[in-house]
């Protein structure tokens, strides 16, 4: 998910402390304007190294290269399905492509250490690069399963999701669309829905219910998951913004990693969330 103003991560306590730790003083100026994203006020002076939008643009993209490259590598350790049974030009018996058990290890691993980073930003440049190892690997094993039901799918999500983040780029840096505090609120209140519906799922799951509204290819389900996708897409101006607010309030420059990471996570939940939307979709 993005990060959040009403999570533990984004709040006045968090970062000030982060300040404080650095560069061992407090901070003085007034308030910003517009969202406020749980940042200190601008400090006086530093006598530490300051977070940049330039430093945090490279440090994203060195996320997202050990993500592809976790990710390609992911997609190789799926076993492809043999072909159908036919007899009399009917198929009788058709394969699925088998996924590795031990690919949850990394899933698992990096989802540790999501929580890590997002409690111990200081530790976002060790654990953030290592959370896109894990992920990587994951992400590509899925996306292997789903391309293997439907060639091109994920080429398809890929050029989508990317198609979403110069969209959702363009429209915050114009200021087409204002991350005010209300505009984060909305947003947060949204994400957590959403979040609680999918773990109300998973436990349904356990007791041998199934999420039909989620999985089945009916209208109610597709427009769900575009609903999805717009909150997810909402979440990247909250993180363009907390980028930016953060960068112009000079916090440690370890946040660089920590931002990155947070906008790499909404990136990661916008990709799946249009590869499951192209699959249901495809099985219309």
């Amino acid at each position: 998910m993005a990060f959040m103003r009403g999570s533990p991560v984004l709040t006045d306590s968090k970062f000030d402390a982060q300040t404080r730790e650095a560069g061992g003083q407090g901070a003085g100026g007034g308030p910003g304007q517009g969202y406020d994203p749980g940042l200190p006020n601008m400090p006086q002076s530093t006598d530490y190294s300051v977070m940049t939008i330039g430093g945090t643009i490279t440090a994203a993209a060195v996320l997202m290269v050990l993500l592809v490259a976790a990710a390609v590598y992911g997609w190789t350790t799926v076993v492809p399905a043999p072909p159908p049974v036919v007899v009399n030009g009917v198929v009788v018996q058709s394969f699925n492509a088998t996924i590795p058990p031990w690919i949850f290890i990394p899933l698992i691993a990096a989802v540790i250490l999501g929580f890590v980073t997002a409690f111990k930003p200081k530790l976002a440049r060790i654990t953030a690069p290592l959370y896109c190892l894990g992920y990587g690997i994951f992400i590509g094993a899925i996306s292997a399963l789903y391309n293997n039901f439907q060639e091109g799918i994920v080429t398809q999500a890929l050029f989508a999701t990317l198609g979403i983040f110069v969209a959702m780029l363009f429209l915050y840096a114009t200021r087409i669309i204002k991350v005010t505090n209300k505009f984060v609120m909305v947003v947060v209140a949204a994400t957590l829905g959403i979040f609680l519906m999918y773990m109300l799922a998973f436990v349904a799951s356990l007791f041998g219910a199934q999420a039909s509204f989620l999985n089945t290819p009916s209208p109610l389900s597709i427009l769900l998951s575009v609903g999805i996708i717009i909150i997810a897409a909402l979440n990247l101006a909250i993180d363009f913004a907390f980028i930016e607010k953060a960068s112009q309030h000079q916090v440690p420059k370890y946040m660089e990693w920590y931002g990155a990471w947070g906008m790499v996570v909404t990136l990661i939940w916008i990709y799946l969330e249009v590869l499951r939307l192209l699959a249901l979709l495809n099985r219309r």
